[in-house]
């Protein structure tokens, strides 16, 4: 608001080139009203006044939407995964830990990949880790995480190749002990284990089985645990196998399909690997490949 301006007040000079004050600064509004008792100037400063009001409000709300979806397109949730420092020899090993939580349909169906390559499992024995246990014994590569709520895992080398390829594995809880981690297959893994790539986990305690892929000190759910007949239960043999197609990857237990996912956070030129959690003693045998 301003005052009245006297009688007497000099008359405004024009103001020189390069003076005209910015467009956001008070300035800009100010003008000289007319002497006399006219009311008009009150009007045009109403007027002003609400449209910064309605303008200023308008950017303001589209700045607070801009700052939201920025903070959208960039939140992580939060990991609730324990990790220690990891361990790797020829084959990759680490141990982290991690908990998790879909449904699906179930159909069989035979693969026509032939080309078998199989991998040597006795040589992925470690004579020490501080993080699994493992050995070979009867044919049977048998490891396990050293702590509950810790998984341990191993991968291939790097000829070992799971693209375009059906990988699978034979595995049985040795003791039919209870764990809330699974145990399962690797596949399209980082070399570099636990950086990138997927695993195919299963419960036969509870005859449950779910995915989750890694990222570095972080286990996240795919498809969270759910429940299939496909499983078999206690210390039985089971066999998972992944199918990587042009457009999915198939998912089987025993034969049958209980899933199938988008490869969206496979490793190029991964491998296949192992995985052991909670301390539950896991025998496995017949890891291969086919092309």
């Amino acid at each position: 608001m301003m005052s009245e301006a006297r009688p007497t007040a000099q008359p405004q000079m024009p103001s020189q080139p390069g003076s005209q004050p910015g467009w956001n600064t008070p300035q800009q509004y100010s003008m000289q009203p007319p002497v006399r008792s006219s009311k008009t100037w009150v009007w045009v400063l109403l007027i002003l006044g609400v449209v910064v009001l309605v303008c200023g409000g308008g950017f303001a709300g589209l700045l607070f939407i801009g700052m939201n979806a920025e903070k959208s397109n960039t939140e992580i949730s939060p990991s609730n995964t324990k990790s220690s420092p990891p361990a790797t020899n020829k084959t990759g090993n680490t141990s982290f830990s991690n908990s998790s939580t879909t449904s699906t349909t179930t159909t069989s169906s035979s693969s026509n990949r032939t080309d078998m390559e199989s991998v040597d499992l006795e040589p992925w024995v470690k004579e020490f880790s501080a993080y699994g246990n493992t050995e070979f014994t009867n044919g049977e590569f048998i490891m396990s995480s050293k702590k509950k709520g810790f998984y341990y895992v191993l991968v291939a080398p790097e000829e070992y190749k799971t693209e375009k390829a059906d990988t699978r594995v034979t595995l049985r809880n040795v003791d039919n002990a209870a764990g809330s981690l699974g145990y399962g297959l690797i596949f399209h893994s980082n070399p570099t284990p636990l950086q990138q790539g997927y695993a195919f986990l299963i419960d036969t305690k509870k005859k449950k089985y779910r995915v989750v892929h890694h990222e570095p000190q972080s286990e996240k759910s795919v498809v969270s645990w759910t429940s299939s007949p496909a499983i078999k239960e206690g210390a039985e043999e089971n066999v998972l196998e992944a199918r990587d197609l042009d457009d999915k990857i198939e998912l089987y237990i025993n034969g049958t399909m209980v899933t199938s996912i988008k490869n969206v956070y496979g490793y190029s030129g991964g491998v296949p690997g192992l995985y052991a959690g909670d301390g539950v003693k896991v025998a496995f045998k017949n890891l291969e490949i086919r092309k």
